[in-house]
């Protein structure tokens, strides 16, 4: 059981990491000043979600978002936005836990276009929701940058811009990875 938990945690560790530093690294693609690029950092935060399920993923996520700010990457105006943006915005990229057991039962089974749909759905929600936080966040502290056009419809294509590339990005590399790889699915523990 003990090895179990350090396993877990030394992966949320690596993992965390790993998408900090894709996040920070030239290789993304810097949309707006303020925040939001298209960027590879969200995979390692999908990986330990289908690997470890909720837990793990919410909690890679969320330390990945407190490291934002820890080292200054974060754009922060206002503590409450801050906390959306960053805490709660990147922890619920961990959602994409829910599927885990389904991934690995077909894993297992050797259904790959079944572990594949719920690898995409696990995506599709972690990244709906990480959007639905900057969106509220977006609307409710960043107003409209532009004279006449609502706050609503400025923060949906301002944070649609990134986050749809994300999404997408995000969804072919990771089914890519375990469609390769399946195997890397299983965390030695199920």
């Amino acid at each position: 059981m003990k090895s179990k938990r350090t396993l877990f945690l030394i992966e949320v560790a690596i993992f965390t990491a790993f998408a900090l530093v894709l996040d920070i690294l030239p290789i993304s693609f810097k949309i707006w000043a303020q925040g939001g690029s298209v960027s590879f950092a969200m995979i390692p935060i999908f990986i330990v979600a289908f690997r470890w399920g909720l837990k793990g993923g919410l909690l890679s996520g969320f330390l990945w978002g407190v490291l934002q700010i820890a080292t200054g990457t974060a754009w922060i105006m206002h503590p409450i936005q801050g906390l959306i943006d960053y805490a709660l915005a990147f922890t619920v990229l961990g959602f994409a836990g829910v599927f885990a057991k389904q991934i690995q039962r077909n894993v297992k089974e050797g259904k790959t276009s079944v572990y594949l749909t719920y690898i995409s759905l696990g995506v599709l929600l972690g990244s709906a929701l990480r959007f639905f936080a900057h969106y509220i966040a977006g609307i409710i502290f960043f107003g409209s940058a532009v004279e006449g056009q609502p706050a609503w419809l400025y923060s949906l294509i301002y944070n649609g811009s990134y986050m749809v590339p994300s999404f997408i990005l995000s969804t072919v590399i990771v089914s890519f990875l375990f469609h390769k790889q399946p195997r890397t699915l299983l965390n030695g523990t199920t």
